[in-house]
């Protein structure tokens, strides 16, 4: 097997070390040191993928993180990665690969009929388009035509892992620029970290022929390297890219690591300075049909020769609007290669006439003006251009050719300084935005900063105007990856997505995987041409991480399998399972949904458990339960401003149901809150909801109530906590030996006791979730399970058993309790769900009152907490229908509210349910519609407490 277009000699691959690959099926071969892109390349493999939306033929077009074409498909089954870019990819021996977005093959691609259809899908055609008579109509089509690599179906094998590092000085890149900063930063005593994503440190030296301090490159590099080895102090990261810029200077960067038990690993860095040398990227030219495989970055294709000694073809047009192609040419006529002709867009530039000394045929102020080749470039027109881009057409000619290379300039990369907050101004002497405000403790440097080894000498940024040659600019590609053409913009503009980040999105501009990075600066500049401004005056996109892509496995680390999610267990967990349990996912914890007995299904288990609670008794581990304790003498006022009702009166011993809200007067949770003495408070809340409270809680302590002298400390998981419930409940607990009176005259309804069971300290509550006589039993977490035990073995005269969450939300929805998160939204207030008038009586402030009482909290038809009953008791109501009028008319089909919690009740034989809807309260007695995924199911509005209104069986005897 030839390489083709390999140099005989030349490049920093090992000739020695050939390494054999397939691509699309067919076998290739390489050497070390190659990247897949540049085997292929070697190889001639000229097609090497397809575009986005029309299917068109592509090749490579970049030679590093730009690469907007060629993504493949590596490896099968479970080690397969979906759209890697091929100029990132080292050659392996025994690599597989294959183009993504075509089928069989890039080079064969029976989807390239979709090409004839660009007329019909413009920019934003989907917008328009997909809506009549049902978006569901299209959606498998499309979501089968928009896929592009495939996810493994198998758990990857590898490992990954994640690791935190610091460091006083980060630096990102290892060009020169990166180089001397860290030897300057390390000579001063800093410890700092240097992370490159190439294998070997050099950046551009790696493929540059330049001088640097009267040194060649190499011997250069070869110098710096060999300084920065010898310091302790700097310690150097290869293959390690730097994706995310945050807040208070931590960069997120994820290292390969080819060899070794670890795959990727994923890097949290906090620095107290961060150095971006992150260097250049360079710019396409915006012209008819510029993307034929055979055209290239010139940048690229110097890269490609030099470093890996590839020639980008044999017959070279090169088309440039600065100097910086020139030395392309050059090099690439002393590799053998045939330059035919520079293209220049310029009228003149000292390049250009040392060039024609040099014996090469220069073209001034002329321009690409198309493209021919089925489907690898054949020929190239050009035409004269005015300073304004327009194309002159009778000067105007033709050359056969095998490769382009074009240049439109050099953008520094501010990818990361955008995501850090930092500002950009455009530069008209690089026409190129630079970094110009930086936020974080930061700076940039190098070619990144704009400062280039070379007097670029840059064209205005425009796209080539071809209209005088009758042409549309239809086929002018500004985004190769997106699919995205100068005539896209055109029209994003005239349908007034005149915005940048309007046009982004509208147009689909930048959002590929190379986050457009070939492609964002000249649409910027076309739309700047569109609205008759400089290209500073309509700004940039916001950059947003990841710089380049990132792997789930990397994202992920070890958090796989059970531990992706590792669930917390209760003290009684083992007994539960022993006991038949079917444990599931409650707030982070292992908690029993039902507890099956032979042949019994779910719905069978949880009658049976609600049944035998509303008529007995039942114990279910409640250990999950948060509870926070709010200790001090300001303890009773801080929660007074937590809290929507009154904690601040709450007696020693008593306990008090409230609510909790954001600033925005929102909902976020309810518990139940204690007082054991007059400076100690227990706060409860939701099992979810236990870490975030006590943050939220330490915040407002921390950061504004700084005056108050109070200490939060959570105990969820030093007190297990056993709920009894049913009427036989008294009768179980007061067999348990408790130095506490049980009695209805001594122990209340809302009433806290402390104990002791023996020598076991106990807190006892008499609360109920599930509308019958209820207590909550703790004890120090140890003791949980033997507390289990004993309970069940004293309530056998009882008939005890116990049950499960499930069964406890059928019994609390019958009772028309709330429980936020489910009959709760974004939008529920307290006067929603019936604490208006709590509120009202409440003369104190607490967070987010002023919210409450805002126009939108009194708007009259706000959606409001009601119970809700299907008129045919045989029917169940679905959860999340929504309700609609039962009237006539437009308006009917109008969502007043929806079903937010249902119940098939075994207590009253039919299914309940509650719902939030507009002036609910209002409505009691009305018939409504419940809608749901086709079906209508008739409804009336009822209060929301179906079993027991008046609460008698809280107070059994």
């Amino acid at each position: 097997m030839s390489q083709p277009f390999r140099l005989e000699q030349g490049g920093r691959v090992d000739r020695s070390r050939p390494l054999h690959f397939r691509f699309d099926g067919r076998p290739y071969i390489g050497f070390a040191g190659d990247t897949l892109a540049s085997a292929l390349l070697a190889n001639g493999v000229r097609v090497t993928g397809r575009s986005f939306k029309y299917h068109r033929a592509r090749g490579l077009f970049g030679a590093g993180f730009e690469e907007p074409n060629t993504l493949v498909q590596l490896e099968t089954g479970a080690r397969t990665e979906a759209n890697l870019k091929a100029t990132q990819i080292e050659l392996y021996d025994g690599l597989v690969a294959r183009s993504v977005n075509a089928w069989p093959s890039a080079k064969f691609d029976l989807m390239a009929v979709f090409r004839h259809f660009k007329p019909l899908m413009p920019s934003g055609f989907y917008y328009k388009t997909f809506i009549a008579p049902n978006w569901h109509w299209y959606e498998w089509l499309i979501r089968a035509a928009a896929g592009l690599g495939v996810s493994p179906r198998q758990p990857d094998p590898d490992r990954y892992d994640k690791q935190f590092r610091t460091a006083e000085v980060l630096i990102i890149g290892a060009g020169p620029a990166g180089l001397r900063a860290a030897i300057e930063q390390a000579d001063a005593g800093h410890q700092v970290l240097l992370v490159d994503d190439q294998p070997e440190p050099g950046g551009c030296l790696l493929h540059q022929a330049q001088e640097i301090d009267g040194l060649p490159a190499q011997r250069w590099l070869d110098a710096q390297l060999s300084r920065l080895s010898a310091m302790d102090n700097v310690t150097l990261l290869p293959r390690c890219t730097a994706f995310g810029y945050y807040d208070h200077n931590e960069i997120q960067a994820v290292q390969l690591l080819p060899e070794g038990p670890v795959r990727q690993r994923l890097l949290h860095i906090r620095a107290g300075q961060v150095i971006l040398a992150t260097g250049a990227i360079e710019r396409p030219l915006v012209f008819p049909n510029n993307d034929r495989p055979g055209i290239l970055l010139a940048g690229a294709a110097r890269r490609y020769l030099r470093q890996y000694g590839v020639l980008p073809g044999r017959r070279l047009v090169i088309a440039t609007n600065n100097d910086s192609a020139y030395a392309v040419a050059h090099e690439l006529r002393d590799a053998g290669a045939e330059v035919l002709a520079i293209l220049d867009m310029r009228a003149t530039s000292p390049a250009q006439a040392a060039a024609v000394a040099a014996g090469f045929e220069v073209r001034a102020g002329v321009a690409p003006t198309g493209t021919w080749g089925r489907p690898v470039l054949s020929r190239v027109r050009w035409h004269g251009v005015t300073e304004a881009g327009q194309a002159r057409p009778q000067d105007t000619g033709e050359i056969a050719c095998d490769g382009l290379l074009v240049s439109g300039g050099w953008n520094p990369t501010v990818h990361l300084l955008s995501q850090s907050g930092g500002g950009l101004r455009f530069d008209e002497r690089l026409q190129a935005f630079v970094p110009n405000r930086s936020v974080q403790a930061e700076c940039s440097v190098g070619a990144a900063n704009g400062d280039f080894n070379e007097e670029l000498a840059v064209a205005p940024l425009q796209a080539i105007d071809v209209s005088t040659l009758g042409e549309t600019p239809n086929y002018s590609w500004v985004d190769l990856a997106s699919d995205v053409t100068e005539g896209d913009i055109r029209l994003a503009a005239q349908e007034n997505f005149s915005a940048v980040e309007h046009l982004k999105r509208y147009t689909t501009t930048g959002m590929m995987t190379d986050q457009g990075k070939t492609s964002n600066v000249n649409a910027i500049g076309v739309l700047a041409g569109l609205a008759g401004k400089p290209p500073g005056a309509v700004g940039t996109t916001k950059f947003r991480p990841p710089f380049n892509p990132v792997s789930f496995g990397a994202l992920v680390g070890r958090q796989v399998g059970a531990f992706y999610r590792p669930l917390r267990r209760l003290p009684s967990d083992a007994l539960q399972r022993q006991a038949g349990a079917v444990m599931e996912d409650y707030g982070g914890w292992a908690r029993a949904a039902c507890f099956l007995r032979d042949g019994e299904r779910e719905e069978h288990a949880v009658v049976r458990e609600v049944t035998t609670v509303r008529n007995g008794v039942g114990i279910l581990d409640y250990s999950p339960l948060g509870k926070i304790l709010v200790h001090g003498p300001d303890a009773g006022e801080f929660l007074n401003r937590i809290y929507v009702n009154n904690l601040r009166t709450l007696q020693v011993g008593k306990c008090r149901y409230g609510l909790m809200l954001n600033e925005h007067g929102i909902i976020i949770d309810d518990g139940i809150a204690t007082r054991w003495d007059e400076n100690t408070f227990q706060v409860g809340t939701t099992s979810g909801q236990a870490e975030h409270v006590t943050e939220l809680l330490e915040e407002w302590l921390q950061c504004e109530w700084l005056d108050l002298d109070v200490i939060v400390e959570p105990v969820t998981t030093q007190w297990s906590t056993i709920m009894v419930a049913g009427p036989r409940s008294r009768a179980v607990l007061q067999r348990l030996g408790l130095d506490i009176d049980l009695s209805p005259a001594a122990f209340g309804h809302m009433e806290a006791r402390q104990g002791h069971l023996g020598e076991v300290p106990v807190r006892i509550a008499r609360v109920s979730f599930t509308g019958e006589l209820g207590f909550e039993i703790s004890v120090p977490w140890s003791f949980g399970a033997s507390l289990w035990q004993r309970l069940l073995a004293l309530g056998r005269p009882e008939g005890i058993i116990p049950f499960g969450i499930e069964s406890l939300m059928v019994m609390r929805t019958e009772k028309g309790f709330l429980h936020v998160g489910s009959d709760t939204d974004g939008a529920t207030m307290p006067q929603d769900v019936g604490f208006g008038p709590i509120m009202d009586r409440k003369s104190e402030d607490f967070v987010g009152r002023r919210s409450t009482i805002t126009p939108e909290g009194r708007r009259s038809n706000r959606k409001q907490l009601v119970g809700l009953e299907a008129l045919d008791t045989t029917v169940t109501l679905p959860v999340g229908g929504h309700v609609l009028s039962e009237s006539s008319g437009p308006a009917s089909k109008l969502s007043q509210g929806w079903v937010t919690s249902v119940a098939n009740s075994p207590t009253l034989g039919r299914s309940v349910a509650l719902a939030l809807i507009e002036k609910g309260p209002q409505r009691h007695g009305e018939t409504v519609r419940v809608y749901d995924n086709g079906r209508s199911v008739p409804a009336r509005i009822c209060a929301p407490g179906f079993y027991d209104p008046q609460g008698e069986r809280l107070h059994v005897e």
